[in-house]
């Protein structure tokens, strides 16, 4: 692929187009070398090329300045390696500093995912959000969900693509250990799950039992929330977080992770 390609990848109609996304800076390269140890769609293999693409050119590629060569060659990781100047390393990246290392990576087969979506995982929880906008939110989501464990997160149609430069920083390499499903329609989920929990202030408390018992648990949009009308549809109880102080309602990121907390004690 040429660097005016690569340049595109961090605008998402050319992730979608070229099937790929660009992860940058030594510790993302390192969790992405440990991801490829248990993900085999992060490993250099043409079986796993999107319909758009010929099969020569799902491989993953690092991009390194002459600084990083040897840090590059000491990886034990699939990686086709190339040397670029730091003009050319300056064009590629997003960040006022670059570090001088970007690895261009295979976007998931989403249609595996897809087909692997109903094969129950011992233990696994899915987490919906509901039109999540917010880059950082998604990726602490992301990394909180990544430390906890079993997670799985499905993702509305509008929500920001975890696969954004931003997203995938925040998420400091989570976005490598969490399946994620992309554009699942809210109304869907009830062809798939049957209990559902969410946040409400006038819900159950989440530190009763109880709340680990449900097969999907929705969250919604940082200023609106999940939609009540939705909400009539589904088979849905309410839980709370408790809290004492003053105000009203907790940050989306926050409120996520203190369920996945709950949900892991």
């Amino acid at each position: 692929m040429k660097l005016d390609d690569v340049k595109k990848l961090h605008q998402k109609k050319y992730r979608t187009q070229l099937g790929y996304y660009l992860v940058e800076g030594e510790h993302l390269i390192l969790e992405l070398q440990k991801a490829q140890l248990r993900n085999e769609q992060l490993k250099n293999d043409p079986s796993q090329r999107t319909i758009q693409q010929p099969s020569n050119v799902r491989d993953m590629t690092l991009y390194v300045t002459q600084e990083y060569e040897e840090w590059a060659t000491a990886l034990s990781a699939q990686f086709t390696t190339l040397t670029i100047n730091k003009k050319q390393m300056a064009q590629l990246s997003d960040t006022k500093t670059p570090q001088g290392i970007i690895a261009r990576v295979p976007l998931p087969n989403a249609k595996k995912i897809i087909a692997d979506q109903h094969i129950p995982k011992q233990h696994e929880r899915c987490i919906y959000l509901h039109e999540v906008q917010d880059p950082g939110n998604l990726g602490t989501i992301l990394r909180s969900l990544a430390w906890f464990g079993n997670f799985r997160l499905l993702l509305s149609p509008n929500s920001v693509d975890p696969f954004n430069s931003k997203v995938v920083r925040a998420s400091m390499g989570a976005i490598f250990h969490v399946p994620v499903e992309l554009e699942i329609e809210l109304g869907d989920l009830s062809t798939r799950f049957d209990k559902f929990a969410y946040l409400d202030l006038q819900g159950s408390n989440i530190n009763t039992g109880e709340f680990a018992y449900y097969e999907c648990y929705l969250f919604g949009n940082e200023a609106r929330g999940v939609p009540l009308e939705a909400l009539s549809a589904f088979n849905a109880d309410a839980f709370t977080i408790p809290g004492r102080g003053s105000i009203d309602s907790l940050n989306l990121a926050s409120a996520v992770n203190i369920c996945a907390y709950q949900l892991s004690v």
